[in-house]
């Protein structure tokens, strides 16, 4: 399962974060450090075609696709150089997936600093950046080395050159203009800006209505590069506490549903190029996750390693003209049913059924 790290200031409600997606009991504090050992958790992704399929199924089971999270300590100015938890809280880092910026503007006394997202994201990506070049300066001599032997290396040492470009002048590489094939060649070294990134910019209750106005500088200064999601994360961290009609009735009391959070957990999913495809019977009806761009055998396989071996043919409609339909023995009666080999490539929102021999 891939993992998502939440990484932010000292009280910039990371782990209040954690606790509004797992439902748990971080503990959150207004002191630096309250989080040490990284909190690991997971949340489902909701979705309502699978809801409608469930409940067009009559099925005993729904289960919905999960994403993992990890509430990282908080970094400091100076942790490329080991202050506060220095090169632990660093390698937390690199043991993830994507990055989670959780950026405070929310204003609190008990909170040091002054709330501002862009000077705390300035702080956050000038110390991931200075431990990237560290790590590249570090290695690059050694790669070169060994690439005079084994010319396989030599893609390699050019991304490694071209990221030190981009490092050295205190660039984060996801907001750099290093090409795709460069980024691939770094997979193996786990920078930290290497990885993608989506960013929650945290408010207080007295700030939703300038929620969007908060976010925009932090949404300028990444432009296309990530997706920002204002929202007042201990509102939701309180809701979830709640039973689920409570819940309703206090966020409904601010306008927000479960917008933010259910947001949030789309584009975390969508970041690292996930999808879902279905299944649904009186059983159970389920999300499975993907990668984009897969094709059937290898989605197949998700399900049971035999499906894959053993893969035959790949029954799909969409889920859309299924629900329409009312049933899957009504899209077969009709013909909407159709019938995909090993070269289908997998589409998000497809309802499946795989036939397979082993």
């Amino acid at each position: 399962m891939e993992r998502f790290g939440f990484v932010g200031l000292p009280n910039a409600g990371k782990s209040s974060l954690f606790n509004a997606l797992s439902g748990g009991a971080a503990l959150a504090a207004a002191y630096p450090f309250a989080t040490v050992d990284p909190n690991i958790g997971v949340a489902v992704v909701p979705d309502e075609r699978l809801d409608r399929l469930s409940a067009m199924s009559s099925s005993a089971k729904t289960v919905h696709a999960l994403v993992e999270f990890v509430d990282i300590a908080g970094l400091v100015q100076g942790a490329s150089q080991g202050e506060g938890l220095g090169n632990r809280f660093l390698g937390h880092i690199r043991e993830v997936d994507a990055i989670v910026f959780v950026l405070r503007a929310f204003v609190d006394d008990d909170v040091v600093g002054v709330p501002d997202p862009l000077e705390h994201l300035a702080t956050l990506e000038t110390e991931l950046a200075l431990a990237d070049l560290q790590s590249v300066e570090g290695k690059i001599e050694r790669q070169r080395k060994a690439a005079r032997a084994d010319k396989a290396l030599l893609a390699e040492v050019e991304a490694l050159d071209a990221a030190l470009v981009f490092l050295s002048e205190g660039t984060p590489l996801y907001r750099s203009s290093l090409s795709k094939e460069h980024r691939a060649a770094l997979k193996p070294w786990f920078l930290l800006t290497n990885k993608p990134v989506l960013v929650v910019v945290n408010v207080g209750e007295d700030q939703l209505e300038r929620a969007d106005e908060l976010a925009q500088p932090v949404r300028d200064a990444f432009g296309a590069g990530a997706e920002v999601i204002p929202m007042c994360v201990q509102l939701f961290a309180e809701a979830v506490q709640l039973d689920p009609d409570e819940r309703a009735e206090l966020l409904d009391a601010y306008g927000l549903g479960e917008g933010a959070v259910t947001t949030l957990l789309h584009a975390a999913y969508r970041l690292l190029g996930l999808r879902t495809f279905l299944t649904t019977g009186e059983k159970e009806s389920r999300a499975w996750t993907f990668k984009a761009g897969w094709k059937a055998p290898a989605c197949a396989g998700v399900i049971h390693g035999d499906f894959e071996r053993g893969f035959i043919k790949a029954e799909v409609v969409h889920w859309d003209e299924l629900l329409e339909l009312g049933s899957w023995s009504k899209a077969r009666d009709v013909g909407k049913l159709r019938i995909e080999g090993k070269d289908y490539e997998m589409q998000d929102g497809d309802v499946v059924e795989f036939r397979f021999n082993v």
